[in-house]
């Protein structure tokens, strides 16, 4: 088989593979189970936010969904970059340091001149993106595992911080920035808006895009992706990258929530950034998942994290009921939890029947490498 048709029949099985149609097999209502499960979380976010009323007459309003959604926009920001990289195999732990770099350059760099934003934040998500460049750079040309590489860049870009800023960073929050989130159209911030576009942009990036549908063939089966004559070192370089720009896009944006910077600010947006894709239904080991689930998985853990804020709790148990929920979303999403519901609603077979089931688990895709032959 020539270089040429195996890259033709990659490329084929690529869209196929992508999160428009499952590769679990498990359809239901012309819609992926990925699709299905970011719409649960959606709705299981909009049901928590009703049900917290029980707990207090101020919860469960409109006022309170704004809080959260205006919250887990830092971490839809965020888990987008580190989703990326997550569908390629990979983890950016350098996120949190890469997040306050870029906005303690923000606050030092764009104070409250309008005009400095116009060159200020490019040039700030520039920077970022070269130090998630870098990471790709250590993975895909050094070979440096991405727990480590990312690792390191993560202390190298806090040292640095910490080196420029002398331990405090000095500036003023943008009037601009600070806008976003304190204005609203139609009673709703103007930041959900962003946020709402970034949702539409990153999920189009993902399937309706040719990056998107060879970055799904790569996470799923680097090899084959290699032997078909695809970018796989580009495409993983470039989702570093990404996830660089993303996250110094998230330390500009709490620049204008908190009205300042701190050499802290990024710290507690690295455990989510990573829950909020795998709970929306992200294979940690790659090449499955939507942006939407990821989106879907923020909003959830936002809303959780403030009804067991407001209840009081100290700090060890809220920690242990965060994690009991992140385990709990992850069993619920387990693909034998698909297969199970399937097996209740599909009709019996038999075991002899061509392409029938005989209670085991077979695949549903043909094998990237055998699709018409032998790679």
């Amino acid at each position: 088989m020539t270089a040429d048709t195996t890259r033709t029949q990659l490329d084929a099985t690529a869209s196929a593979l992508g999160p428009a149609e499952d590769t679990r097999g498990a359809r239901s209502g012309g819609l992926s189970t990925e699709m299905w499960g970011a719409i649960g979380l959606l709705l299981l976010t909009a049901v928590l936010i009703l049900a917290s009323r029980w707990i207090s007459p101020a919860f469960g309003s409109w006022n309170q969904a704004k809080a959260i959604l205006v919250l887990s926009s830092f971490v839809v920001v965020v888990a987008f970059g580190q989703q990326m990289v997550i569908l390629t195999g990979g983890l950016d732990l350098s996120i949190a340091s890469v997040m306050t770099m870029g906005g303690v350059l923000t606050f030092g760099w764009i104070g409250s001149s309008g005009p400095a934003l116009i060159w200020g934040i490019p040039l700030v998500l520039l920077l970022t993106g070269a130090i998630g460049a870098l990471n790709g750079f250590g993975v895909v040309v050094l070979r440096v595992p991405p727990f480590i590489m990312t690792l390191a860049m993560g202390i190298i870009v806090y040292g640095a911080t910490l080196g420029i800023t002398g331990g405090t960073p000095r500036g003023q929050a943008s009037p601009v920035l600070s806008a976003l989130f304190t204005r609203s159209v139609l009673d709703v911030p103007l930041v959900i808006y962003g946020m709402v576009v970034l949702a539409i942009l990153g999920s189009l990036l993902q399937v309706g895009t040719g990056f998107g549908r060879r970055l799904y063939a790569v996470g799923t089966n680097p090899a084959a992706a290699h032997i078909a004559g695809l970018p796989v070192r580009l495409i993983t370089f470039l989702t570093y990258a990404i996830s660089g720009a993303s996250a110094g896009l998230a330390g500009i944006f709490m620049v204008g929530y908190a009205g300042g910077a701190t050499l802290t600010m990024g710290q507690s947006y690295l455990l989510p950034s990573v829950a909020a894709a795998v709970v929306g239904g992200t294979s940690i080991l790659g090449g499955s998942g939507l942006y939407l689930g990821a989106v879907g998985g923020a909003l959830l853990l936002t809303t959780f994290s403030t009804i067991i804020s407001a209840l009081g709790i100290a700090e060890g148990w809220r920690t242990i009921i965060y994690g009991l929920v992140i385990l709990l979303a992850l069993l619920l999403l387990r693909e034998e939890l698909y297969l199970w519901m399937e097996r209740l609603t599909a009709r019996p077979v038999s075991a002899a029947a061509p392409g029938g089931r005989d209670g085991h688990r077979t695949s549903e895709m043909p094998s990237i490498t055998d699709n018409g032959g032998n790679a």
